[in-house]
């Protein structure tokens, strides 16, 4: 089976590379490149020249400060062209595996962890343009697995994880925020479900593939900004004197989620599978850097 992974030179992607390796499948990795994903017509192309039966879609408009700034930018990659990816798919029969956030639940209350069908609200362009992508995949209908994720951080690109070991290798002292909740995802993890998923979707009648094909996937554990940052200047052998401090003392554009944990029951019951703590995984992408 071909698979097309796009957003390959990110986060995610660059995990894909190194779960796929070995697989039986076909992977075409593509980044901006090598195939536009703005352009309906170089996505269609693509596809049906190399008889692509999934897609893994792991691009996107990802600045959440900037897109507050050039929100038609944002709305471009994580809602136009992920319509046209799913065009395509609709069009010769594959399937689109996409990858969502947490920031659809921006402005909800409450302190229980976010399950699928509870109602989103999203507070920034960020959240509204990723929503957005997700009711442009249910609008064209093609067959498709939506994956909200969290908090994500690897080895590759720019992360919370890379940045608190810098900064706190660096300096003395350092503030991180202690009153938004969350738990991280190590990418690694994530790329490895997304392998299971394919395979569930390469399964005759996969019940993957229901008409609610929306999963939350993080690692496990709530944790704050703060705790996280304390966890990662340990792992590193750092002493940096990490402080507590208010979301307000940060100013900024972008009212972020105060707790965005997701439940993971759905995905975990579906695929039957046991989800790493994200201290286990912390320790495992510090150890690979």
């Amino acid at each position: 089976m071909n698979v097309l992974v796009t957003g390959a030179n990110g986060q995610l992607g660059n995990e894909m590379r190194i779960v796929s390796r070995g697989s039986s499948d076909r992977y075409i990795f593509t980044d901006v490149e090598e195939l536009d994903i703005t352009s309906f017509e170089a996505i269609s192309k693509c596809v049906k020249e190399n008889d692509i039966k999934i897609i893994v879609n792991c691009a996107g408009y990802t600045n959440v400060e900037k897109a507050e700034d050039d929100e038609k930018t944002a709305e471009l990659l994580n809602a136009q062209a992920v319509e046209y990816l799913a065009r395509a798919c609709k069009d010769n029969d594959a399937t689109l595996i996409h990858i969502s956030t947490d920031y659809v639940f921006g402005g909800n209350e409450g302190n229980t962890p976010r399950t699928e069908d509870e109602p989103v609200n999203p507070t920034g362009a960020y959240g509204r343009t990723k929503l957005h992508g997700e009711q442009a995949i249910e609008k064209v209908g093609c067959k498709h697995v939506i994956i909200r994720t969290a908090w994500l951080y690897s080895e590759f690109g720019n992360n919370f994880v890379k940045t608190m070991r810098k900064l706190t290798a660096e300096r003395d002292k350092l503030n991180v925020v202690f009153d938004q909740i969350g738990t991280p995802t190590y990418a690694l993890d994530l790329a490895k479900v997304i392998m299971r998923i394919i395979d569930e979707i390469k399964t005759p009648n996969s019940s993957l593939l229901t008409p609610n094909c929306i999963y939350h996937f993080s690692n496990e554990g709530v944790i704050s900004w703060y705790d996280f940052a304390k966890e990662i200047c340990e792992l590193s052998g750092n002493t940096c004197d990490i402080q507590p401090c208010h979301s307000d003392e940060f100013p900024s554009k972008v009212k972020r989620p105060s707790y965005s944990v997701l439940d993971k029951t759905k995905i975990k019951n579906k695929l039957n599978i046991t989800i790493p703590h994200w201290k286990e995984s912390l320790k495992k992408c510090i150890e690979n850097l």
